[in-house]
């Protein structure tokens, strides 16, 4: 292969998009000594990082601004910059089409847009999640096409699975143990010593199209024991038994079995979508994923499970759900974040709004629903305060996210009913409480 030394290079790595998985990989490598580069094409976002101002809740703005005063931390939105790194990390959503369908356009902008400043030696990483396939082909075609250049020979190309776990203290890079996969053995070696400057334990794996398995096993398995759990809750529930409960016993068995615990749907950029990737490749291969396929059937009826309760609830007090007042408390996908990708809170207040009901949120992390997160058709609506005059204002409230730090007391003593779906909500209150 044709190389040029580290040294000829202004940054150690450069890191393409600036998102909730981005911005922690830069943080973190200028945290291990590197000297990194951000991209994105986003001038707000870049401007307000290089003032030292974190969009992330997840990543403090304490933790950037040492690391650009030492000169370790950059951002840019100038491409031609790219070239003056010796590795890029490629950082960008791959989301599902209408149908399903896996969507690479990211990767393959990214690349197009990567190609043009490849220069010998370099190394390209992709992160995102996406079938396996995607590196070896699809993104090492348009490296090719775009830099005349060749993977494998000129330049190193390779995958690495993110492995964020947002709202966790403990997802630091530097403690996570990191997959590679390389397209030659050359590339597998300059990947592993690039994610060594800044990562305890790197787990090498003998091919990109392994280690985009291993993104996918990750979160499939995820997915599919979440939808047991949820399909388990309305058993039980119809048998008068606390799934809760029963989860709770079983996981002190020491062994051979693993909690996971049921809700109103699952949310995230990663578990609702990396399954129907491999869905959607396993039919190159004429194989059926039933078993993946019926997990998301599961997960998917879980809002209209949660909107079924509260319906029949409301009807046994004679209200109709036409007209009621209905709070969701939380819409972010997960509790302690202000991330709301995918979450399944929207598909309730959805199905609510189109039996006519009157819907409101609160949610201490999102303030202000956006364009940019995951209910679209709710920008612009505002989190309500949650205090005793305002809670005298509904019918019935729903818990969709359980975050830390609100008062689910309150509900329980000003709410005549609430449909709670992640058992928090104390019992003891005014409140009719019923599982969901």
């Amino acid at each position: 292969m044709s190389t040029q030394t580290t040294t000829a290079f202004h940054y150690d790595v450069a890191v393409l998009g600036l998102g909730y998985v981005g911005i922690p990989l830069a943080v973190g490598f200028a945290e291990g000594g590197c000297r990194t580069l951000g991209f994105d094409v986003d001038t707000e976002r870049v401007a307000s990082l290089r003032s030292g101002i974190s969009p992330l809740t997840t990543v403090p703005s304490e933790r950037i601004t040492p690391l650009a005063a030492q000169g370790l931390l950059s951002f840019t939105t100038e491409k031609d910059e790219l070239s003056r790194s010796a590795a890029i990390i490629i950082c960008v959503p791959t989301p599902l089409r209408t149908h399903l369908d896996p969507d690479i356009g990211f990767i393959l902008d990214a690349g197009r847009e990567i190609a043009p400043y490849l220069r010998p030696g370099m190394l390209v990483s992709l992160e995102s999640s996406t079938y396996p396939g995607t590196t070896r082909q699809d993104l090492c075609k348009v490296l090719e096409e775009g830099s005349g250049l060749k993977a494998g020979i000129d330049f190193c190309l390779a995958f690495s699975p993110e492995r964020e776990d947002p709202g966790n203290p403990k997802s630091l890079l530097s403690e996570m143990p990191k997959v590679v996969g390389g397209l030659t053995p050359e590339c597998l070696a300059r990947a592993v010593a690039l994610y060594s400057m800044a990562v305890k334990k790197v787990v090498p794996v003998s091919t990109c199209d392994t280690a985009e398995a291993v993104k996918l096993t990750e979160n499939i398995f995820r997915f599919i024991n979440i939808a047991l759990v949820n399909e388990l809750k309305r058993i039980y529930t119809a048998m008068g038994i606390d799934i809760w409960e029963v989860i709770d016993a079983a996981k002190t068995k020491p062994f051979g079995f693993m909690p996971f615990y049921p809700g109103v749907g699952v949310g995230g950029h990663c578990i609702p979508i990396d399954p129907y990737y491999l869905t959607w490749k396993a039919r190159e291969y004429n194989i059926d994923t039933r078993f993946i396929q019926l997990a998301g059937q599961i997960n998917r009826g879980m809002p209209y499970f949660a909107v079924s309760r509260l319906v029949d609830a409301l009807n046994t007090q004679g209200k109709s759900a036409q007209g009621s007042r209905i709070l969701i408390l939380g819409v972010a996908y997960k509790p302690d974040i202000p991330d709301d990708r995918e979450s399944p809170s929207y598909e309730v207040m959805d199905l609510l709004r189109d039996k006519g009901a009157v819907i409101d949120y609160h949610d201490p992390n999102i303030p202000e629903i956006t364009a940019h997160g995951g209910g679209r058709e709710w920008a612009g609506k505002t989190s309500v305060a949650l205090n005793a005059e305002m809670l005298a204002e509904y019918d019935a409230a729903i818990i969709c996210t359980p975050h830390h730090g609100v008062d689910y007391s309150l509900l329980a003593e000003y709410l005549p009913l609430v449909v709670d779906a992640c058992n928090i909500v104390p019992k003891d209150g005014k409140a009719r409480v019923i599982p969901a």
